[in-house]
């Protein structure tokens, strides 16, 4: 069996996993997590909290979304059916890539997940009807600790198709940019999130 293929993104503690499904005449299986396969990439098992599914209409938007560090909320990202481009946005504050996005098309047709550590933004948009999105946290919901920025913030000019019109959530469109969430002091920190992945890897 040929090894899932796993690469980090554009920003740092993120990554792409490309999985490998195993079919025949009678359908498909794949594995689409594995925790050992996960922890060679990033040092440690994903610790699960909760498991969230959502179905969307083509141009439906979600996100930009982080939550506080500690704990944040780690993501891993799954598309079972349709298409979806997902994007990673570095909101750490005293980051290098302080900005800085990736984005990966999941498709059922070629199945690959994402991996964000904590204080990672994370956004997603429908390219087709009935797209599901299937997501594992490593923390379970806390509305008083997450937040968004705006994913038509224009100085982070996420690659989201112009041939898609988008359809996004009043909360979600009411977000700050990336500058003004600075400014509110709402963004997590690099110093945060380090200390945190080093606690991580250390009850690994």
């Amino acid at each position: 069996m040929p090894p899932v293929e796993i690469r980090e993104l554009a920003v740092p503690d993120s990554y792409v996993l490309d999985l490998v499904p195993h079919g025949d005449d009678r359908g498909r299986f794949t594995e689409w997590y594995r925790a050992d396969v996960l922890a060679l990439a990033t040092g440690w098992a994903l610790p699960l909290a909760q498991a969230n599914h959502s179905v969307s209409a083509r141009g439906v938007l979600r996100g930009v979304h982080f939550a506080l560090v500690p704990p944040g909320q780690a993501k891993y990202v799954y598309c079972p059916a349709g298409r979806v481009l997902d994007v990673v946005v570095d909101v750490r504050v005293g980051s290098p890539t302080f900005g800085v996005s990736d984005a990966v098309l999941l498709e059922s047709a070629q199945p690959r997940a994402v991996f964000l550590a904590e204080g990672l933004g994370h956004a997603f948009l429908a390219l087709e009807d009935g797209s599901s999105v299937t997501y594992l946290v490593s923390s379970g919901y806390s509305p008083g600790r997450e937040f968004g920025v705006s994913p038509l913030d224009p100085e982070l000019d996420l690659p989201w198709p112009a041939d898609v019109e988008l359809r996004l959530s009043d909360k979600d469109r009411a977000a700050p940019t990336l500058a003004q969430a600075r400014e509110q002091g709402i963004l997590p920190t690099t110093e945060q999130c380090t200390a945190h992945y080093a606690q991580r890897r250390a009850q690994a």
